[in-house]
């Protein structure tokens, strides 16, 4: 079981998932990591979340950003945003991200900053035990 699942959309936010890694791996937290679209692989997506035991999810993309939220549509653990820099330097990943209707939170670091949302999903694991 890992207590942190990171999705990314796609194998391009591969340094960004690194990021996410290091800090993880540093600190002894175990997790999956995946690339799955939410516009590509919808239904790989539902299975994978409705399947995962992480106790927390990071999900990292770009352009429309809609990763994050569609995990936080489909789950009541916490999801973190990672926005990823791109043609208008991740503005629009960001605003995507941070726009999030309520009943959907959706936790958003800053547009590439993978150890951020590392060390959130820290602090939300101690917040459990962990």
């Amino acid at each position: 079981m890992a207590d942190v699942s990171i999705i990314s959309g796609s194998t391009s936010d591969s340094k960004i998932t690194d990021k996410v890694k290091s800090v993880l791996d540093e600190n002894g937290i175990s997790y999956d990591a995946q690339v799955i679209s939410a516009h590509r692989d919808p239904d790989k997506l539902d299975a994978y979340i409705k399947e995962c035991d992480a106790k927390v999810f990071i999900a990292i993309a770009g352009l429309s950003a809609a990763l994050p939220g569609v995990i936080a549509s489909k789950t009541k653990k916490p999801v973190i945003g990672v926005p990823v820099s791109g043609t208008l330097n991740g503005l629009d990943a960001l605003l995507a991200i941070a726009q999030m209707p309520k009943g959907v939170p959706v936790a958003c670091v800053g547009v590439d900053n993978g150890e951020n949302a590392a060390w959130l999903a820290i602090r939300i694991l101690k917040l459990a035990g962990k």
